[in-house]
């Protein structure tokens, strides 16, 4: 190594600590964590925060805004040059436009910073004046966050768990066919190992589409520009007695081993270890309407997720963060505007139950955890109906038809909720196929047209409460 090249090294450092020293002290930076699996609507709960953070009018729950110090929200070009940024305005003119309709969901990471000016409250109000904090948001799909848990695994034990698991599922029965025909001590060749490859990666469709959870790995659903890659095409067999250097056991191994150190391992040493506060996004009406194999399934992703954050339990995480840990953590069970405002304490209590025992065996250190029932962006209005003198409090909006269409309006009640969440979860545990007592329905609403006067945000229930408990202590 030449010296220019050493003192060029040591002269970027110091200017990244000056860098980090100056956003400690002058301009902080929250770095939030937005994830979720399919379909729990991170690209709508990002958008709507954003545009509640820069139009504060709906945000009492956030302290810093009904005080009145957060005097100018703006967004600014994002730090990090390389993440796609975030396509905010494009989102929110889908929600806002006269026929309004859902976003494209979330296929790959990005970013987006908003500068928030705040005063200070307390003592330090007469001492200094405003202060600019930086909120980056990072948004990448809960599946990967999945992946982390290959990272301790071998190309055998991986193939192993995931073999057995496929055996109790019927959906598996076409790729295991395949796999079973398979000799994993031959030679092996691409056109071999494509199909199998294919077939693996249509049932990880087919068990999302089924309302199943755990899908790893997780790029193989949402591949971007990965897709067809070698990392990318592999599959489970049998290990085979003696699999010989060529063969394909062999080439699956290296493959498998190659996704974990070039595609799972970069995303967690780039973005995740830089994440402060964070929010898991998680559709557990879905769940519940899928019914117990899909709850319990969530709740052993749950338990996958939670693994992420307690870096002690997996040693490729504990050498990457090197005792940096994530501060708060916010579990939102989401699309609340789909139940009766008098179902949302249960929601909650849904949620905290599934997160309960992963909770009680993580070591957060300090970490801030808690459950919330939220909307996004609220898509329904609540009315109550009689029939045969029995009152069914309802939500009313416009359904969703499958091609992505808007249909007619409906009021629609759901079913009640336990009182006890316990009950849902130990169906799930037991093994049950359907609930024994309750048929829990779920309806998908359009985007209610909107007309945002100055100063409003788009509606939404709880979505200030989720600002304060993630960046209140700051501002």
């Amino acid at each position: 190594m030449g010296i220019s090249t050493l003192a060029d090294g040591l002269a970027r450092g110091a200017e990244r600590v000056s860098g980090s020293l100056s956003e400690t002290f002058f301009e902080p930076v929250i770095r939030i964590g937005v994830t979720g699996l399919s379909r729990a609507g991170k690209t709508v709960f990002i958008t709507s925060l954003v545009a509640n953070l820069l139009e504060r009018g709906r945000m009492p729950g956030l302290v810093a805004a009904s005080e009145g110090r957060i005097t100018a929200a703006f967004l600014q070009p994002q730090p990090d040059d390389t993440v796609p940024r975030f396509d905010f305005e494009s989102h929110l003119a889908a929600l806002t436009a006269p026929v309004p309709h859902w976003p494209e969901s979330t296929r790959a990471i990005s970013e987006l910073r908003l500068s928030l000016r705040v005063r200070p409250a307390g003592l330090l109000a007469g001492l200094t004046g405003p202060r600019t904090v930086h909120i980056d948001i990072v948004d990448y799909p809960g599946e990967w966050l999945l992946d982390l848990a290959l990272m301790d695994k071998t190309y055998e034990g991986w193939s192993a768990a995931t073999l057995a698991t496929m055996e109790r599922r019927g959906i598996a029965a076409p790729y295991l066919a395949q796999a079973g025909a398979t000799d994993g001590a031959a030679a092996w060749d691409e056109p071999q190992i494509r199909p199998l490859a294919d077939a693996f990666t249509a049932y990880l469709h087919a068990a999302r589409q089924k309302g199943l959870s755990g899908i790893a790995p997780g790029r193989f659903i949402l591949p971007g520009e990965l897709a067809g890659s070698p990392a990318l095409t592999f599959a489970p067999i049998a290990k085979p007695d003696r699999p010989g250097r060529r063969s394909l056991w062999r080439e699956m191994e290296r493959r498998f081993d190659a996704y974990k150190s070039q595609v799972v391992a970069p995303f967690f040493r780039d973005h995740f270890a830089r994440i402060d506060r964070q929010i898991v996004l998680v559709d557990a009406l879905e769940a519940i309407h899928a019914g117990p194999p899909a709850v319990a399934d969530l709740q052993d992703t749950m338990t996958e997720i939670l693994s992420a954050f307690r870096p002690g339990r997996n040693a490729f995480l504990s050498r990457l963060l090197l005792g940096r840990r994530v501060e708060k953590i916010l579990f939102a069970a989401t699309k609340a505007d789909h139940l009766h405002h008098t179902q949302h304490a249960r929601l909650t209590a849904f949620m905290e139950a599934l997160t309960a025992e992963a909770r009680a065996r993580a070591d957060f250190q300090g970490a801030e955890t808690a459950s919330i029932a939220l909307a996004s962006l609220r898509a329904t209005v609540e009315e109550t109906r009689e029939q045969d003198g029995e009152a069914f409090h309802c939500v009313r909006g416009t359904l969703l038809e499958p091609g992505g269409t808007r249909g007619r309006e409906a009021a629609f009640h759901p079913g009640d909720l336990p009182d006890s969440p316990a009950s849902l979860i130990a169906a799930a545990r037991q093994g049950h196929e359907a609930w024994l007592d309750q048929d829990y329905r779920v309806m998908k609403f359009a985007p209610a047209p909107l007309s945002l006067k100055p100063g409003m945000g788009p509606p939404h229930i709880r979505l200030d409460r989720a600002a304060q408990f993630l960046i209140g202590d700051r501002l």
